[in-house]
């Protein structure tokens, strides 16, 4: 069983940085596809960033220029650094790792800029 854990949530200031991290256990992790989804109160989860087993790095345009997802196989890690943070970027954040039709999320990591 493949479990997710994320941290490196917090409250920040607008411009602010941080840098999440998800560690994984179980499986393997070069063959999973991991990406970063959020939620924000009283909207739909959304698509963050993903990265591919080969490292292929996608984005989506909101995050695009300030969010950089990578990953480390070795350590069995996906990182989310994030710069130039906006209100709008409050939400919680969740690691997901994929692998054929097999699908595992962590339980997220609350990420909250003031303004």
């Amino acid at each position: 069983q493949v479990q997710l854990v994320e941290s490196g949530g917090g409250l920040v200031q607008a411009g602010a940085s941080l840098r999440l991290s998800c560690a994984a256990s179980g499986g393997t992790f070069s063959s999973f596809a991991m990406g970063w989804f959020r939620q924000a109160p009283g909207k739909e989860r959304e698509f963050v960033a993903a990265i591919s087993r080969s490292s292929d790095a996608t984005h989506a345009d909101s995050v695009k220029d300030r969010f950089t997802i990578s990953r480390d196989n070795a350590k069995k890690t996906v990182s989310l650094q994030m710069n130039s943070l906006k209100p709008e970027d409050t939400a919680v954040y969740f690691c997901r790792a994929v692998a054929g039709i097999s699908s595992y999320w962590g339980q997220g990591t609350q990420v909250t800029v003031s303004s």
